[in-house]
């Protein structure tokens, strides 16, 4: 339970490592597409003058559950928009704790679940496959699904499926290598003697 507890708290630090590299960095910059800054300046108006009033939220515009903003939606352009009433310094701080605490718990979730299904003497290569193939399917199906379903730019999903990838995969294979338990499962054990 302790190594479990260990595991998690390293897996967390590292998605939190990772999570900064690709996020934190001028690495990130791939990940969105640039507006000019009058477009910007134009479109934070336009944000500010008409979502102001209903507040901090993700938006679909125009929405598409009356017959006027289904007509709209069809004729297209379309947005997905994550919005928030004020504005905050791209270098903030304040995110960094409640993030790191998410990191952890993520760490946790990870080592508990490989110590569920990996401990038990298990060979390193049969549970890093469990990783690397979970690892896949979760990322593939939240940020691949996406620009399908969506019908969003590729770029953006495809960057943020590579950043959460390699750092699940990271976490886990670390995990995976030094911190699950190493006790044997009962149905490993060796056979009684009216079993024989």
């Amino acid at each position: 339970m302790i190594r479990t507890v260990i595991g998690g708290l390293v897996g967390g630090i590292i998605l939190f490592v990772m999570g900064f590299i690709f996020w934190a960095t001028p690495l990130s910059e791939l990940a969105f597409s640039k507006a000019g800054d009058a477009e910007g300046a134009a479109v934070q108006s336009a944000l500010a003058q008409n979502l102001t009033k209903t507040g901090t939220g993700t938006y679909e515009i125009p929405y598409a559950g009356t017959p006027q903003g289904t007509v709209l939606y069809g004729k297209g352009p379309i947005a997905t928009v994550h919005f928030n009433t004020g504005g905050f310094s791209r270098d903030d701080m304040g995110m960094l704790l409640p993030g790191f605490i998410v990191a952890v718990l993520t760490g946790l979730l990870i080592a508990f679940g490989l110590a569920a299904v990996g401990g038990g003497g298990r060979s390193f290569a049969g549970v890093a496959r469990l990783v690397v193939l979970f690892s896949l399917g979760f990322t593939t199906w939240v940020y691949l699904a996406m620009p399908i379903f969506a019908h969003y730019g590729w770029g953006h999903w495809i960057y943020s499926f590579v950043a959460e990838t390699v750092s699940f995969i990271l976490a886990g294979l670390v995990i995976a290598r030094w911190f699950l338990p190493n006790h044997r499962p009962a149905s490993a054990e060796a056979p009684t003697a009216t079993e024989a």
